[in-house]
């Protein structure tokens, strides 16, 4: 045997170990369980960050929605539904004409975004806290909208919600809004007999601002393109109220579903209601 020929042998024998190390390795590696993404922090917020909301425009009080323009707006700027929409849309608004509404928001479900914009008929606040603005609707605690103006994006993973997920910035003294993930379930509504489900695919840009010292617009653009042919653009008007009297208080849908009563034991319950299909409570017999 020649000192080449050995030599080769050796280095033959020398790759397959090293080509069954680094197999084993990589077997090791991959019986190993999968690292977890680290944490995402919302970092405690600074005195300069609490600083920083003084410079912002002022929207405290409560603001209530203009009704007469909400109405108005029925006939002078509706929605571009579609072929299929328009037509359940007309047979809605013939069903509150013969004075047979359907309820659009039944069984104390939220009336959801952007529809608590478009039509609401109660007034709301609106929160300033580092990283987020909080809208809070009065007549139930479901009315909530959380804006996140901390620069984070919509989530990679899709959750929807009534009100889907929101991220805000601002321009000026203009709050910029991006919504999306909104359930496909949630009408767009024109009144509280009109309205459709959105279908999915739902998004909302809002441009919120004062107009004037106690007036504030949310300009809104609606991209629904299973019910509409082209983006919905339309205002809706708030006026603010600083007296006392107009705090907005709490409101329990559901207790309208239930009678107040006194047990035989003495202790003070809530029964059910019968109710018309119409929402109308049935006098007792």
């Amino acid at each position: 045997m020649t000192i080449h020929s050995s030599a080769t042998r050796f280095g033959a024998l020398l790759a397959i170990m090293l080509a069954g190390l680094a197999v084993s390795a990589m077997s090791v590696r991959s019986a190993e369980p999968p690292r977890k993404a680290p944490a995402v922090i919302n970092p405690p917020p600074t005195a300069q960050d609490w600083a920083d909301l003084g410079k912002l425009p002022d929207w405290t009080g409560v603001w209530n929605p203009k009704i007469t323009d909400q109405d108005a707006q029925v006939a002078t700027n509706p929605p571009p539904w579609n072929e299929q929409a328009a037509r359940k849309v007309a047979q809605l608004f013939a069903e509150e004409k013969a004075g047979r509404p359907r309820l659009i928001f039944a069984g104390c479900l939220p009336e959801a975004h952007p529809s608590w914009m478009l039509i609401t008929h109660n007034a709301m606040e609106i929160l300033f806290t580092p990283g987020r603005v909080t809208m809070l609707g009065e007549a139930d605690g479901n009315r909530l909208r959380r804006i996140y103006t901390d620069g984070r994006s919509h989530p990679d993973i899709h959750d929807p919600t009534f009100h889907g997920h929101s991220i805000g910035h601002w321009e000026g003294d203009t709050l910029v809004v991006d919504t999306v993930d909104i359930l496909p379930q949630v009408p767009l509504a024109v009144n509280e007999a009109v309205g459709l489900p959105n279908n999915g695919d739902m998004r909302v840009v809002e441009r919120v601002h004062l107009a004037e010292k106690d007036i504030l617009h949310v300009d809104l653009e609606i991209i629904a393109p299973n019910i509409l042919t082209a983006p919905w653009k339309t205002t809706r008007i708030f006026f603010r109220q600083r007296a006392r009297k107009f705090d907005i208080v709490e409101g329990v849908c559901v207790q309208g579903d239930l009678a107040e009563r006194v047990a035989p034991d003495g202790d003070h319950i809530f029964v059910p209601v019968e109710k018309t299909i119409w929402g109308n409570i049935v006098a007792p017999k």
